[in-house]
């Protein structure tokens, strides 16, 4: 067997090793000490170099060639500590003796002991350099290389000549080329091992993190239980409360109207019951709302659907307003289009709310000008083949900043607080209009300009009311 075959041999036995090594690791040693694990890796790259060397090129009995330094050009990629590969040279001397004891035998140790030396220095170049690997590995395997064919060249039993030209031709450039087919198939075989390990923290990541993910949910979930009842128990207590305070608070709106109205009592005293009167109902008015919106969200409010003739609205509206204008000088008109059915399908009294409650803002925050209620037919958008009946409220008032209008459907929220200060109120009216625009199936939107007033649009789906043989369909 040639030389060439000896290092082809010497490189397979030396992948096989390797494959052994990572399976015992995955399957056996993974739970040693550190430290246990250190010391085998040390005697596992000694006993690479000895058996490279049982199976190599015998030029004679006691000469051979082989690919012992492969394992220390490894040592030098794999450890940290320079000592560590002096440490492996000399092992790997030391096994060259186990084949017998000559001058090539110790000429092996000695060249061995010094290419330990050799790694260690190419180590710490390695560490203080900011080189890319590929040439660090590049380097560090035609010094090794390089550095040991002159030690067999310098040291070496057989002759310097002979070496140089018969052997050395053959040796040197094989030994280069498979040290670096072997460094090559191990750092691949690291980046395989190194994905594997990134791959299997990864799923012990993702598992506690669906873990932390499902504890989370269940913590929702029962957090979403206690809210729930909570608001449960609030809907309860308020729809209590509200009745409580309302039957005392019937009485005393009665009382303070009778005393306003009557002939005995005197002026003042008049007086004092029309103000008590007025109190009492805008009292019972925020009751109410705080009544409503605790049924909105608790989805207790409910909807009926029956006839409501449209000329009645705006005879409502007129009459529950018109005071309201005349007392603030502003102009108050309603306008109806023409060829609008005569009746619709829906909630009367929720409509008439929802309405109460935009003419009440658009008087309240209108100084002069108008106020209009405006009731037209709206086509289908194009999303859907819903057809629209819209009731406008527009006014002259103050208006709402354009920052400040995605705040106004808010409960409790006003577009500034000093609104509040100012006009007084609870800031639930439009919220609880928008919710029973939702549950009519509509919704409201606005527009408006501050300084220049608003505009609120209540759209309702048109549903006619029609009488055939005697029954509403």
């Amino acid at each position: 067997m040639g030389i060439g075959n000896a290092f082809v041999l010497n490189l397979s036995l030396l992948i096989t090793v390797a494959y052994l090594a990572n399976i015992l690791y995955k399957y056996g040693l993974r739970k040693m000490s550190q430290n246990t694990l250190y010391g085998l890796s040390v005697l596992l790259m000694i006993l690479a170099g000895w058996i490279c060397m049982k199976f190599g090129f015998r030029l004679k009995d006691d000469v051979l060639y082989d690919l012992r330094l492969v394992p220390l050009i490894i040592a030098a990629f794999v450890y940290s500590s320079p000592l560590t590969m002096v440490l492996i040279g000399i092992g790997i001397g030391l096994a060259r003796l186990t084949f017998g004891h000559s001058e090539a035998a110790m000429v092996g140790l000695l060249n061995l002991t010094l290419l330990g030396f050799v790694c260690a220095g190419l180590n710490i170049w390695m560490r203080r350099t900011h080189h890319r690997f590929v040439v660090k590995g590049m380097v560090t395997i035609l010094v090794v290389n390089v550095v040991n064919s002159l030690n067999i060249a310098l040291f070496g039993v057989m002759p310097t000549t002979r070496y140089l030209l018969e052997i050395m031709p053959v040796a040197l450039p094989m030994s280069i080329v498979l040290s670096l087919g072997f460094a090559l198939i191990l750092r691949d075989f690291q980046l395989g091992a190194r994905q594997n390990l990134e791959l299997k923290y990864a799923n012990e990541l993702l598992r506690k993190q669906t873990d932390e993910l499902h504890k989370a949910k269940i913590g929702l979930e029962e957090r979403a239980k206690q809210l729930a009842q909570a608001s449960r128990y609030k809907s309860e207590f308020l729809a209590t409360m509200s009745h409580e305070l309302r039957t005392p608070l019937n009485s005393i709106i009665n009382l303070a109207e009778m005393i306003g109205e009557s002939d005995e009592a005197g002026e003042e005293i008049s007086e004092y019951g029309r103000i008590i009167h007025k109190s009492g109902h805008e009292l019972l008015q925020i009751i109410n709302d705080i009544l409503d919106l605790s049924k909105v969200e608790a989805g207790r409010l409910e909807i009926t659907n029956e006839e409501m003739v449209l000329a009645e609205l705006p005879v409502w509206m007129q009459a529950q307003f018109e005071r309201v204008a005349t007392q603030k000088k502003i102009e108050f008109h309603i306008k109806q289009e023409a060829g609008l059915p005569d009746s619709i399908i829906s909630d009367p009294q929720r409509i008439v709310q929802i309405l109460r409650n935009l003419l009440s803002n658009a008087f309240k925050f209108t100084h002069k000008g108008r106020v209009e209620l405006d009731i037209r037919r709206a086509p289908a958008d194009g999303t859907s083949d819903t057809e629209w009946i819209v009731f406008t409220v527009a006014d002259t008032g103050i208006g709402v900043a354009e920052d400040k209008q995605s705040t106004v459907f808010e409960a409790f929220r006003q577009a500034d607080g000093s609104i509040s200060r100012r006009y007084g109120g609870t800031g639930l009216g439009l919220s609880i209009s928008s919710n029973l625009a939702r549950l009519l199936g509509g919704y409201i939107c606005m527009t408006s300009k501050e300084g220049q007033g608003s505009a609120f649009s209540f759209y309702l789906p048109l549903k006619t009311a029609r009488r055939h043989h005697g029954e509403l369909n």
